[in-house]
């Protein structure tokens, strides 16, 4: 059934609806860089578990001030000295968050500056797209503070980067930012003005799609990813025989076949 989501539920992500069925949800702590404690990950969990079913048609992730996200809350990790047993559900919480954005079938733009960083990189991989202006620059410090992943840059980010520039990252501590940052795939995007701004029209573009279209792209690639190839060629027959074959598609294959719908031209710069 349709739910609704109330942006005044949110305390740490500022969540704000677009007329166009967009919606922009903000990491509200700039003071901290965007850091992440439990309770930004309860407020991601909440909002992207309700957000398929609330009519979200695509979501631009942000963080407000000079910062997308500088990762774990350190302060809050020291103060709170957790046993093993409870940062390994704080980790898990992380991955609830994270899997619902990856899985969940709207599609997600990250508008990413300064500090990608740690946990913070971890976020952005959850998202489908990322864009980077020229502040950006990501890295995963947690061999030099004598911690480890544990949101998913063992996974996420190996898959953008590959197993050995992960482990780099992770023992040296280097640093990547503009064409650099490019080139080993940490974004798909880099624009001289505002992330921001480019990530709004990629996420307009994107809820111009149809909604079982966009769920399929944003959930049923990474289900196959993680399938063999047989299974993963199985289950891309049957997705596509229920989106291929969709009401809402009609108007616009009728549009493809009387030459009224736009064709497909490259970019002109």
């Amino acid at each position: 059934m349709p739910i609704t989501i109330d942006p005044s539920k949110f305390t740490n992500l500022k969540v704000e609806a677009q007329d166009d069925g967009v919606w922009v949800v903000t990491l509200n702590r700039p003071s901290k860089r965007n850091a992440l404690d439990i309770d930004t990950i309860e407020e991601l969990v909440d909002f992207f578990s309700a957000a398929p079913r609330a009519g979200v048609l695509a979501v631009v992730l942000a963080g407000a001030g000079d910062h997308f996200c500088a990762g774990l809350d350190l302060i809050e990790h020291h103060d709170e000295d957790r046993s093993p047993a409870d940062f390994m559900h704080v980790c898990l919480r992380w991955h609830e968050a994270f899997n619902k954005m990856e899985y969940g079938g709207v599609p997600i733009i990250a508008a990413l500056q300064g500090a990608v960083v740690g946990g913070g990189l971890e976020l952005a991989s959850s998202a489908h797209i990322r864009v980077m202006d020229h502040s950006a620059y990501f890295a995963l410090p947690e061999g030099q503070r004598g911690l480890f992943t544990g949101g998913g840059a063992t996974i996420r980010v190996t898959d953008l980067v590959g197993k050995s520039r992960m482990i780099d990252m992770m023992l040296t501590g280097r640093v990547y930012g503009g064409q650099d940052a490019m080139d080993v795939g940490l974004a798909q995007y880099m624009v001289e003005g505002s992330s921001f701004d480019a990530a709004m029209d990629l996420a307009r573009r994107a809820a111009q799609n149809l909604p079982l279209s966009n769920f399929a792209i944003c959930s049923a690639v990474s289900h196959m990813q993680n399938m063999s190839a047989l299974d993963a060629a199985y289950a891309e027959a049957v997705v596509a025989g229920v989106v291929n074959t969709q009401p809402d598609a009609r108007a616009r294959l009728a549009a493809f076949a009387d030459k009224s719908a736009a064709r497909v031209r490259p970019d002109v710069k």
